[in-house]
């Protein structure tokens, strides 16, 4: 129950925070917090330590947790790493997945169709991790996939808003369909591009967070 609620409390908190209805630098108090989540405190402070692990807030000693909200430009920037990083594993999955590992891929692409089926975005966006997951693992690298992971920690919350845009999930996974299509085919260099594309905010989809969000860019 406990993780649950810490659980609920971490993603409430952190999408104030994509959404700048919390803003940098504001002191995040347990008391509050409880009494907003109808929760005891003890899941607010597990939520309070996820959020600091994820950068997105910061323990001072003697004073308190405070906000630690990205700029607009900062998030832009980390998306383009980002991008980069998901290339480079699907760039080498694709030369280096099993049989078993391309199974695994498929199963959790099935996951993805499955929430696009009950319309949420939420459960689209745990199974899209699964897919991405399957992902690093096979690409034989686990130096790159462990800061692959951190990274992506770190964009949860903006990943999410950028599901609930009109038409991003199915748009989503016919990218993931393509993505597969290459890595089983071997093409390292398509698979590389796509994976870079998938994860990139550029045009449209840059506008769709924008519209979710209230930084200064």
């Amino acid at each position: 129950m406990s993780n649950r609620a810490a659980t609920k409390v971490f993603q409430g908190v952190e999408e104030q925070i994509a959404t700048g209805q919390l803003k940098d630098g504001t002191k995040l108090d347990e008391a509050t917090l409880a009494e907003k989540f109808q929760v005891s405190r003890t899941p607010v402070r597990e939520a309070l330590l996820q959020l600091v692990g994820s950068g997105l807030a910061t323990q001072i000693p003697k004073r308190g947790c405070f906000v630690n909200a990205p700029s607009f430009r900062e998030v832009i920037e980390m998306f383009e790493v980002m991008s980069e990083l998901e290339g480079m594993c699907a760039r080498l999955a694709a030369r280096r997945i099993s049989d078993e590992q391309l199974n695994d891929l498929k199963t959790a692409n099935a996951g993805c169709e499955d929430a696009i089926r009950y319309t949420d975005s939420d459960l689209y966006y745990d199974r899209n991790v699964d897919f991405h997951e399957c992902i690093y693992v096979a690409c034989g690298n686990r130096f790159l996939a462990n800061e692959t992971r951190v990274l992506r920690r770190r964009l949860q919350s903006f990943r999410r808003l950028q599901l609930r845009a009109r038409g991003r999930m199915p748009q989503s996974l016919t990218e993931h369909v393509e993505i597969i299509e290459a890595i089983e085919t071997g093409n390292a260099d398509k698979a590389n591009e796509i994976s870079r594309q998938h994860v990139m905010i550029q045009g449209e989809r840059f506008n769709d967070l924008l519209s979710h969000m209230e930084y200064d860019q």
